[in-house]
C-alpha cells in the first residue's frame, strides 16, 4: 500500500467526503503521476488547493487509459460521468489528453 497526496480544486474534496463523487479522474497529455503509480488499496490524502488536508480515501479500483482519443473520452463520460461529477467545461478541457487514470473511491474518512 502506498500513500498519495491529491490536491483538489475548491469543493471537490468535500464532494468526495460526502459520497457524491465516487470516481476521481486525472487526465494528461504525457504520462504523469498517478498514471501507473496508484493501485487498489492505496491511501489518498484529500487536500484542497491552498488549505490543509481534510480527509482521505482508499482506492477501490483503478483503470488506466493509454492512447486516449475522443471516442474513448466520450465513452468514459457516458459510462462514468455521474460518478465523476464534472461539468461540460471539464470534459471540453480534457479533449487533448492522451492518458487517463480513473480512481474509484472507497472508505472515506474526514
Amino acid at each position: 500500500m502506498r500513500k498519495h497526496l491529491a490536491i483538489f480544486k475548491k469543493g471537490i474534496g468535500e464532494l468526495i467526503l460526502d459520497g457524491t463523487k465516487t470516481i476521481e479522474t486525472r487526465f494528461s497529455k504525457v504520462k504523469l503521476t498517478p498514471f501507473g503509480q496508484i493501485s487498489t488499496g492505496d491511501l489518498v490524502y484529500i487536500k484542497p488547493s491552498g488549505k490543509d488536508i481534510i480527509g482521505e480515501f482508499r482506492v477501490k479500483k483503478v483503470i488506466f487509459f493509454d492512447g486516449l482519443d475522443g471516442q474513448v473520452l466520450k465513452e468514459i463520460k457516458v459510462r462514468y460521468g455521474s460518478q465523476i461529477v464534472a461539468d461540460e467545461a471539464y470534459w471540453k478541457r480534457k479533449e487533448a489528453a492522451n492518458y487517463a487514470s480513473l480512481i474509484f473511491i472507497s472508505q472515506t474518512t474526514h
